[in-house]
């Protein structure tokens, strides 16, 4: 009984939630591979080279307006609802971003998020991930689908879905000029999978 209590007084101490734990029991992480989790489920996705070359783009387009602190990619961010440890492909945080005691980026200061579709994850992005980031308020959430040469642009979140949906293929500019990202990234050089 003194060491059941003794544990969970650490466990208290330590401010460690059962996400926390649950990422904590994951480590390490084999090289070349990212884990989410998304409503409790855990996803680990190899990284493809499309992937990593469609990220990479987004991020050099966003580095023209936004530092480098501002963008964050396959950096943890806890969602809400019932344990939604999220590592967005690309983000970005609002300007006076404040990271939480444990070091992660808050997902009230996200602005914009990008995923880039990994087949065995489609259904997170397109899914339970959208519902979250509209839950969350997240303005801009960009979709790169390499399989099918697609962008799907959601902004306008409100109660837990987006109001407003683009779609355009790759090679068509995305504009995201009447957003608060304020750019048009271009698709031209995303490579298809």
């Amino acid at each position: 009984m003194t060491a059941d209590l003794m544990d969970r007084t650490e466990m208290a101490e330590s401010d460690q939630t059962p996400l926390d734990a649950l990422f904590e029991q994951l480590e390490p992480v084999p090289e070349g591979y990212r884990v989410e989790i998304v409503e409790g489920a855990v996803y680990m996705s190899p990284q493809r080279a499309a992937h990593w070359e469609i990220i990479l783009d987004i991020v050099e387009q966003l580095r023209a307006k936004y530092s480098r602190k501002q963008i964050r990619s396959d950096v943890r961010m806890d969602f809400p609802g019932e344990m939604n440890g999220f590592c967005p492909d690309v983000a970005v945080l609002r300007k006076d971003a404040q990271p939480t005691k444990k070091g992660h980026p808050r997902y009230q200061d996200v602005e914009f998020v990008a995923e880039v579709i990994s087949r065995n994850t489609a259904n997170n992005d397109y899914g339970s991930k959208k519902a979250t980031y509209a839950t969350a308020g997240v303005p801009v959430y960009l979709i790169a689908d390499p399989y099918t040469g697609t962008c799907h642009l959601f902004t306008q979140p409100k109660d837990g879905a987006y109001l407003s949906e683009l779609t355009a293929a790759f090679g068509v500019p995305v504009d995201l000029t009447d957003t608060v990202i304020g750019l048009t990234l271009t698709t031209a050089e995303f490579p298809r999978d």
